[in-house]
């Protein structure tokens, strides 16, 4: 197989920072400020040991910091506004006062979106695509922030092939952003695995994910310890970090820009070995 070429770029992102993508794989760590996620639910509670795990996250080689206070595991009890923002903006607070570490804010709402910037958050990620409440593009275009927008086939018809669905919703989030002024600059795409794909689905989008290139924007994954990875290795793990980092792997050879993960170490060693065969096949040495 071919090593694709990231998309790489300048990504501009909130408080007039901005994100170098494309030479080395650029990690997001994740940190779920919640009771209930199906990872690490519960560990990171209070302010402090959310604020001590992102530190930690961003010393092992995480550029970004993406915290969330809602759940999106299948069957998980929503939470209101007002909770989510109880949940988060302290931590967020707290992080952008001990750290220059790039902050992303998972939410789907516009009114948290604002405070969590209003907070010191750079970049909105969105698992609605900014289709939930499109009022979130309006967010990111009027404080400068960094978009994610994220492809989900729940509570919809989605098409029978993984990719055309792919460019359908994302095509419709892209027109959303645009439409609120949101500069091309600003935009990430994530393909969303794991939500509401089922096994083969993931690992086909896994096999053809360089199609996705074809949008002309950079690409997130998180297949960090989701269902499938689990599922293809056979058993119960609740954290199989290292078959996560092959799915990181094999997604930087056809063309992903950042990942999404919760262990920091062992996918930061593997994107290391594959952006030194990428730089060896171009010629360069280290």
């Amino acid at each position: 197989m071919d090593v694709i070429e990231p998309r790489g770029g300048i990504w501009q992102v909130g408080h007039g920072r901005s994100v170098e993508l494309g030479e080395s794989a650029c990690i997001m760590g994740i940190l779920n400020a919640t009771p209930d996620s199906f990872s690490d639910g519960g560990r990171y509670a209070s302010v402090e040991a959310a604020v001590a795990e992102s530190l930690k996250m961003v010393a092992e080689g995480a550029t970004i910091v993406d915290i969330g206070g809602e759940s999106t595991r299948p069957g998980a009890t929503p939470v209101d506004a007002a909770e989510e923002q109880r949940r988060i903006l302290p931590v967020i607070e707290e992080l952008a006062r001990r750290s220059d570490c790039l902050i992303s804010v998972d939410t789907y709402r516009s009114g948290t979106a604002r405070l969590a910037v209003e907070a010191g958050a750079h970049i909105v990620n969105d698992v609605w695509g900014a289709q939930k409440d499109p009022a979130i593009a309006r967010v990111a275009a009027e404080t400068g922030s960094g978009l994610c927008m994220m492809h989900t086939g729940r509570e919809r018809e989605t098409l029978p092939d993984v990719i055309e669905d792919q460019f359908l919703f994302l095509r419709h989030s892209l027109e959303i952003a645009r439409a609120a002024g949101v500069p091309d600059a600003a935009i990430v795409l994530d393909a969303g695995f794991g939500f509401a794909k089922d096994g083969p689905e993931n690992m086909i989008l896994m096999a053809r994910f360089a199609e996705l290139m074809r949008l002309g924007f950079p690409l997130l994954v998180g297949t960090s310890r989701k269902r499938f990875v689990r599922g293809a290795i056979g058993r119960e793990d609740p954290e199989p970090d290292i078959a996560s980092a092959a799915t990181s792997v094999l997604l930087r050879e056809r063309g992903a820009d950042i990942f999404r993960v919760h262990n920091v170490p062992a996918n930061r060693d593997a994107l290391m070995i594959a952006d030194a065969m990428r730089r060896a096949l171009q010629g360069e040495r280290w």
